[in-house]
């Protein structure tokens, strides 16, 4: 296991090595520059600021100094948001992305599972078509059109509605203050994965009911309950922790468009704006830190999957 660990944790190192190296010539080779903006800078003023960023000299002495940086965690100051750091800009607003992503994780994993595991043991009856049916939406309705829809039908006319009947609100329609309000973008972010979860989860409990252990649990006379809960559901779990770490991703740089429609504080509008403004160490400073967090998240999902199930011989070849 310790050697299964370290193999991956030099996997996770070249893969950082490796994204910060193409985000950093991909920042230096976007058309334009960052101080392109309402005002017209004169030749010196700009000569001035490339100077300050480094931006005049060598591309390759600008990209040793900015590994070396980046590895202790120094992205540089902000080009748009000046005298900002990149790190504390993303100490400030990423506990906000991470707050969401986590409850929008936790809901979509349990219900997801959830509603697998009734549509796998209620097969072919209502139950199953009810999740599937579930399922379907939420791979077909992307996240800006259903978080629009929640802010209309439940933030403007169903809390406009109790607001005149009762004198509070249901939900707020954006803002993030309390726990009522993450719960439209909580269910928003984590609706797309809640329905990969439930295939999954029922794909793998249909496959695992017809396997021989479970057919001989069966016929020794074993309650339903330990049957489900003992036998099946840690086998049939497997392949959904497989996808955790990238579903982790999805619902992290989902989380982009959700903060903006819902107005939460988070890295949303400062990767957004970073893009439109050409903010080089702004872009690159998010997009590496995300990379590092995926990165992570792989891997312990990884080293988890190994724990749960011990059969599977990670790496090596069976027979």
């Amino acid at each position: 296991m310790l050697k299964y660990i370290r193999k991956r944790l030099l996997y996770s190192v070249l893969t950082l090595w490796v994204l910060i190296t193409i985000t950093f010539f991909m920042m230096h080779a976007l058309p334009g520059d960052p101080f392109i903006g309402s005002k017209p800078l004169t030749q010196e003023a700009k000569t001035a600021l490339f100077a300050k960023y480094g931006l005049d000299q060598p591309v390759y002495i600008q990209y040793v100094k900015y590994l070396k940086n980046a590895i202790g965690g120094d992205f540089g100051e902000s080009m748009v948001y000046q005298g900002q750091k990149i790190s504390d800009m993303i100490a400030h607003a990423f506990p906000y992305s991470f707050d969401l992503g986590m409850r929008a994780l936790i809901f979509a994993v349990i219900a997801g599972i959830f509603l697998g595991m009734k549509a796998a043991l209620n097969n072919g009856r209502k139950w199953d078509r009810v999740a599937m049916a579930i399922s379907a939406l939420g791979v077909s309705v992307p996240s800006f059109i259903l978080g629009t829809l929640l802010q209309y039908f439940i933030g403007i006319k169903l809390s406009g509605w109790t607001q005149q009947m009762w004198g509070f609100r249901l939900l707020p329609l954006s803002g993030w203050d309390s726990f009522k309000y993450s719960l439209m973008p909580s269910f928003v972010l984590g609706f797309g994965a809640l329905a990969s979860i439930s295939r999954i989860m029922r794909t793998s409990l249909l496959d695992v009911s017809n396997m021989d252990y479970i057919k001989t649990a069966c016929a020794k006379g074993l309650k339903k309950n330990q049957i489900v809960w003992r036998h099946m559901f840690r086998n049939a779990i497997s392949p959904v922790i497989t996808v955790l770490g990238p579903m982790a991703a999805s619902i992290l740089t989902g989380a982009f468009v959700v903060e903006n429609i819902f107005n939460i504080p988070g890295m949303g509008k400062f990767f957004i704006n970073g893009i439109t403004s050409n903010d080089y160490p702004l872009i690159a400073g998010t997009t590496i830190f995300y990379g590092a967090f995926i990165i992570i998240a792989n891997l312990l999902v990884d080293i988890a999957y190994m724990i749960i199930d011990p059969n599977v011989r990670l790496g090596k070849k069976k027979g």
